[in-house]
């Protein structure tokens, strides 16, 4: 069971003060936060594609770049990489220099991304929403199959017997699928064979597990061994020393990013009783004391069949030494005990198939 760390790198104003953090001093922050996260054995850390102010990582390639001579364990992903607007091209080779950097720690997270501000900007159709991420997701994978590419398609000029270097020290570089829960999107994920993430930010996380069946069933029909396919969530959450000092600290810049996104999408009030429902034990918060985190991971894992949890911290601006905390508390308490728990109970379960044989 791997478990790290997903941040957007959020610049949004101070609940109390009101105060902005600039984009450089939080990008440092996040590199700050990496390397304490590689320091406490935490398996993996993930960064957010964006193209609006209140988010600092347009290039999150750079940041894990960053990071990556400061840390020698924790594997870097984007998280996501919004494809449908990118040049597979260069995100290749982006991650493979940073597969290079890291000496094999690099991933790409791949998705279509929930924010639209990246087609305008680089001069894409949101009607061609879909059909960019088939065709771009093609490419990407022929790229990693192949230094030299041949391929035509729609939205980009074609490629004839071209390379594409450099090469990642990593083959193939890891390409994940990054799905909200589109059930379309994990199918393809699985007919491909590429492991899969899924955002459990509402509801309760257990309505994912038709969606994990759904995906191991598409891959096991296309010819992929399913043992080797692992499944990731990437969830909000904070852990601190008690359970309501984590509450507390959490709640206000969570609602704060919850009412400003609502507001653009139409979503009813984010309020402290919609917090501490999805905080409660069936919810889709990870909010608590190291326990009670180990725990709702542990019964994800069991009942949902995630192999790797993300928890994405902070949401919207908290004090760095905070989320510092939290991090420290994840790695050297939190993964300890879900280590230690799934290991038991995996054991016990191959023991009693062995005894049934």
């Amino acid at each position: 069971m791997e478990i790290g760390i997903s941040t957007f790198v959020e610049t949004t104003p101070d609940v109390e003060t009101g105060e902005v953090i600039s984009h450089a001093q939080r990008i440092r922050e996040v590199v700050e936060e990496i390397t304490l996260a590689d320091q406490v054995g935490l398996d993996v850390f993930g960064v957010g594609e964006h193209h609006r102010e209140d988010f600092a990582a347009s290039s999150p390639a750079v940041i894990l770049a960053a990071a990556a001579s400061q840390t020698k364990r924790i594997r870097l992903t984007s998280a996501v990489t919004v494809l449908s607007s990118a040049d597979p091209v260069r995100v290749f080779q982006d991650f493979a220099t940073l597969d290079a950097i890291s000496n094999g720690r690099a991933e790409i997270m791949a998705g279509r991304g929930s924010f639209i501000e990246s087609f305008p900007l680089f001069g894409y159709d949101l009607q061609d929403y879909d059909e960019l991420f088939e065709e771009k997701l093609e490419l990407l994978l022929k790229i990693r199959e192949s230094d030299k590419v041949t391929w035509r398609g729609g939205h980009r000029p074609a490629i004839q017997n071209l390379g594409v270097y450099p090469r990642p020290v990593q083959n193939p570089l890891p390409v994940w699928i990054g799905s909200g829960g589109n059930s379309s999107s994990v199918v393809r994920a699985g007919m491909l064979g590429l492991p899969l993430v899924l955002a459990i930010i509402g509801g309760s996380p257990l309505q994912f597990e038709p969606l994990v069946r759904l995906y191991k069933r598409a891959a096991a029909k296309a010819g992929h061994d399913i043992s080797k396919l692992p499944v990731a969530s990437h969830s909000h959450g904070f852990v601190a020393e008690d359970t309501q000092k984590a509450a507390d600290k959490f709640f206000p810049s969570t609602q704060q990013v919850m009412n400003k996104l609502g507001k653009e999408r139409r979503w009813g009030r984010y309020d402290r009783s919609s917090f501490d429902a999805a905080r409660s034990f069936e919810g889709a918060l990870y909010v608590g004391d190291p326990k009670t985190v180990a725990e709702k991971i542990i019964h994800l894992r069991k009942n949902v069949g995630i192999t790797r949890f993300m928890l994405h911290v902070p949401v919207g601006t908290m004090p760095h030494d905070d989320v510092m905390r939290a991090i420290e508390l994840l790695g050297k308490e939190v993964a300890p005990m879900v280590r230690e728990e799934i290991s038991s109970w995996e054991g016990a379960s191959e023991g009693n198939q062995q005894a049934n044989e």
